[in-house]
Order: structure tokens, then C-alpha cells, then sequence
């Protein structure tokens, strides 16, 4: 078996396959495996969350249904038991993510690795797919230059185009739409935003962190924290958001954001809070004092409305309740923590295998479906890594 692509889900795909007794063999184009999970687990591996199946499947928006099937086979507790096989137990945060308890992707992915080689999987690095010669060999090129090699079956685990340096740059695309496969352009997902903020604003605050904020944009509010960048704006609250803002952004130019800095407390406390204040006192010490309001939240403020911005008390709460940015732009797939786009359902059977290239198997973020951060990224990375090979298997079993 060939299995192409060093990522969760290729690296899942090759263990179940070698479970199943096949020779396996993953073919991966950077010098090292597993990259992009690495660079996940920088800030704390999010394995999964733990919220019931019902409304975690909800996540995945338009492709609830395809996926479904796969992430039920292989849900967060079994993905949570896999990991405490390989030595890293989990737990579950006070935002319902779920991490191993050693916070890092790195000591997962050496157990994981040395489970591969333990079962006889093989590694190819340095092996970038081409697609196939005129006998239907896997094309590679290689630092020792082009190269055919065949197998039985193969699985595909390309990747998206976000974080392209990590090696998922999306170049797989034209190799499967020359064989009539369906792949949808990439467009960025989970992304940050653009705001013009002035220079000042930008230089004094950027890097500064919004805790506790709601975001709300075309009827939908995300309760979270938020990141303040020289740009714009990114973090988790974002990026909930970030599918329909880039639809607003790409269909009129621009998006209207509204953050409320108190999402607690309803304007009605606030404003009392603020009557209470001591005539004598500037706004931003009122502001400070009363509502205990830290320089980015003021700095925001001002930015927000600068001369309009109200100094009676019922109108100043209404204003931090609904602060509003307009939106510009967004980070590129460059910046991009995951790419909405690639190989669409239409293109695969119900095995998961490329309709129009019998025998080629495919699975991960290369298939286009995109969710929020919070796990539910990897978590289907996994999951369809498993589901599809254990379908490769059972394709072959049933091959006179």
C-alpha cells in the first residue's frame, strides 16, 4: 500500500492498513513527518473537544453529513483513548478542548512513529507526488531526481494549502483534476481579519490579548477571546466567525463586525456603574475605574467612534456593547491556520475512493470541508485517515 502524505491523517491511514497486514509504505515530500501537527501543538496540542457528538458534528457545517459517518466510527473518546496508548494522556480543559497533559505534539508523534516502524510501516521523505507515468505508477520526484514505484492501492493525504512551508501547499490539485476528478479553488479558513487601525492604535497595542469578548456578525455571536495583531484582528472568537466573514468580505468588500467588551453585563448595570462615577473624572479614568476597562479596551473605543463617542452613561454602555469594526480584508492561506476548498465529495464514492481513479483512496483536510479550531480540525483528520483505509482494505478483500 502507498499511503501519500506525513500528516495525521496519512500517518493514521498507514496504521491501520498495517494493522490490517498490508505492506505500507508512506511517502511524505518534506524531510520530516508530521509537520503541521507539530506546529498545532506550539501553543498546546488541541487533540479534540468534548462537547456531545450532536452539536460537535454541527461544526462541520455543510459537510456534517459526509463526515459523520467517520467521526462516529472514531469519536473524541476514542481518539482520547488512542492517545493514552501511546503514553500521552488527556484531559479536558475549561473550554472543553482536549489535550494530552504533556501540552506538546512532539512526544505523541515520536511514540506514534516508532508504533509505525514497530509495525512494519516504511517512510519515504523527500518523495514528492507527481501523479502517475503511462503504466499507472506513482510518479516522485526525489533529491536523487524522478522516480516510478507501484503498489496495489493507494491513499491520499495531501493536505489543504494553509501553512504552505509546512509542506501542504495545494499542488496536488491539478494532478487530480487532470484525471477528472472535482477539486474546489482553496480559500483561507480560520484566518485573521483586517482592520485599518491608525498607526498609534496599531503600534501601541498589537499583540495585545481581548479576553472574555463576544463577536457577533450576520445574526450569529461567538463568546471568546480575540487577539489584537498589527493588521487587524485574529484568535479564537475569529475564527468561529471566519467562514462568513470571508463570504461577506469576497461578496461586498468589506464586513461590519460588532464586539461587545462586557458580554456579562447588561448595559443597563453598565450605565448605572458609570452614573456612579465621580463628576470631576475624564472619561477614560470613568471608564477604568467604573467598568474596570484595561488601555486596549478604552484604546478600542476610541479608535471605534473617536469624536462620537458618548460621554452620557447610557449611551457609552450602549457602545462597548456594540463596538463596531469594519472589516477590510483577511489573512491569506499563508497565514491561514486551515484552507476551505480541495477534493469535493462529489469526486469520491461512498468508500472514499477518487471516482475517477479506481483504487486511489483519500482522506485529511485535502477534501474539502472546513470547521473551527478547537480540535475539530484534527479530530476529522483522524477519523477520515481511518475510515478511509479501512476501506481500501476491505476494497481489496473483495477484489477476485
Amino acid at each position: 500500500m502507498a499511503v501519500i502524505g506525513g500528516g495525521p491523517a496519512g500517518l493514521m491511514a498507514a496504521e491501520v492498513l498495517a494493522g490490517r497486514g498490508f505492506a505500507v509504505t508512506v511517502y511524505e515530500k518534506m524531510p520530516s513527518l508530521g509537520r503541521r501537527l507539530l506546529m498545532a501543538g506550539r501553543g498546546g496540542l488541541n487533540l479534540t473537544h468534548g462537547e456531545p457528538l450532536p452539536g460537535f458534528l454541527e461544526r462541520y457545517g455543510e459537510a456534517r453529513e459526509r463526515l459523520a459517518g467517520a467521526i462516529a466510527a472514531f469519536p473524541p473518546e476514542a481518539l482520547r483513548a488512542w492517545s493514552a496508548e501511546l503514553g500521552q494522556e488527556t484531559f479536558i480543559g475549561t473550554s472543553g478542548r482536549v489535550f494530552p497533559r504533556a501540552m506538546k505534539a512532539s512526544p505523541l508523534l515520536r511514540a506514534w512513529i516508532a508504533r509505525l516502524e514497530a509495525a512494519g510501516v516504511g517512510f519515504a521523505l523527500r518523495h514528492a507526488w507527481t501523479g502517475w507515468d503511462p503504466a499507472g505508477a506513482l510518479r516522485f520526484d526525489t533529491p536523487q531526481g524522478e522516480i516510478s514505484a507501484e503498489h496495489d492501492a493507494v491513499l491520499l493525504a495531501l493536505g489543504g494549502a494553509s501553512w504552505p512551508r509546512l509542506g501542504a501547499d495545494g499542488g496536488w490539485a491539478p494532478v487530480l483534476r487532470g484525471v477528472g476528478a472535482e477539486v474546489a479553488d482553496f480559500a483561507p479558513a480560520n484566518m485573521g481579519v483586517h482592520v485599518r487601525w491608525s498607526a498609534d492604535f496599531a503600534a501601541r497595542f498589537a499583540g495585545q490579548p481581548l479576553k472574555a469578548v463576544a463577536l457577533a456578525f450576520d445574526g450569529q455571536t461567538v463568546r471568546g477571546e480575540a487577539l489584537i495583531a498589527a493588521y487587524g484582528l485574529e484568535g479564537g472568537a475569529v475564527y468561529a466567525l471566519s467562514r462568513r466573514l470571508r463570504d461577506a468580505i469576497a461578496a461586498r468588500g468589506e464586513a461590519r463586525l460588532n464586539l461587545d467588551l462586557r458580554p456579562d453585563q447588561p448595559p443597563q448595570a453598565l450605565a448605572a456603574r458609570l452614573a456612579r462615577a465621580r463628576p470631576g473624572d475624564s472619561l477614560n479614568n470613568r471608564l477604568r475605574k467604573a467598568l474596570r476597562l484595561s488601555p486596549v479596551e478604552i484604546g478600542l473605543l476610541r479608535e471605534a467612534f473617536g469624536g462620537d463617542l458618548p460621554r452620557e452613561p447610557s449611551a457609552l454602555a450602549a457602545s462597548l456593547k456594540a463596538l463596531p469594526l469594519t472589516l477590510t480584508g483577511h489573512a491569506g492561506l499563508a497565514r491561514a491556520i486551515s484552507s476551505a476548498g480541495g477534493l469535493t465529495f462529489d469526486s469520491l464514492d461512498d468508500r472514499w475512493m477518487i471516482k475517477a481513479r479506481p483504487g486511489v483512496f483519500a482522506a485529511g483536510e485535502m477534501l474539502d470541508w472546513e470547521a473551527p479550531t478547537g480540535g475539530y480540525l484534527l479530530q476529522a483528520s483522524f477519523a477520515t485517515g481511518r475510515a478511509a483505509a479501512a476501506s481500501l482494505a476491505d476494497w481489496l478483500a473483495a477484489r477476485p
